[in-house]
């Protein structure tokens, strides 16, 4: 055990497996309402392209100064600074007619490999977070795709986004679903 993990509490196991619960609705929330309301309505999916970030930012923060604060989760308050800035960045993007999907992905490689980081620093601490490590790397791969398909063809919907955040619901409850059988044990 590092000085890290004895310096003082962080959260328990119910406490992430409850921010993997919620993290992975929202998710699943979030591509319900882009496959129906965002599917055919430019402005609603402007705002979930905007709030599917800013969600991930302040969910990153949430969990960051629960789990023993932002100086010690250096990768979670990266993270939560980069997905700020990346709703912002879509946000604009939107304003100018910009393509909005090119921003998106390099949100998704940027955040994804913080998730992995941070995957990989609790793996010790709770188990179980292989599914986190495997979503961060999927999330950053997904990113370049996003990159190289807006480049090859600008025009996308939030349907070619939504399958990505279905992805990262299904990682999430998967972790929680994890976390709930360990505790079983």
């Amino acid at each position: 055990m590092d000085k890290q993990d004895t310096d003082r509490p962080t959260q328990s196991n119910a406490g992430l497996r409850n921010y993997y619960l919620t993290r992975g609705l929202v998710a699943a929330g979030w591509v319900a309402a882009a496959f129906t309301i965002g599917r055919g309505n430019p402005l609603a999916a402007g705002a979930l392209l905007v709030a599917y970030p800013a969600w991930d930012a302040a969910a990153n923060l949430f969990d960051g100064v629960r789990s023993g604060g932002l100086a010690r989760n250096r990768s979670q308050a990266v993270n939560a600074v980069i997905s700020g800035l990346a709703a912002l960045a879509i946000l604009i993007a939107l304003g100018n007619s910009r393509n909005v999907v090119e921003a998106f992905g390099a949100w998704a490689i940027v955040a994804g490999l913080l998730q992995l980081v941070t995957g990989l620093r609790r793996w010790k601490r709770f188990g179980a977070q292989w599914a986190m490590v495997l979503s961060g790397a999927q999330s950053a791969l997904a990113g370049g795709v996003f990159i190289k398909r807006a480049l090859d063809a600008p025009m996308h919907s939030i349907t070619d986004v939504a399958p990505y955040a279905g992805f990262g619901a299904f990682y999430f409850l998967v972790s929680a679903l994890w976390l709930t059988a360990r505790r079983g044990r």
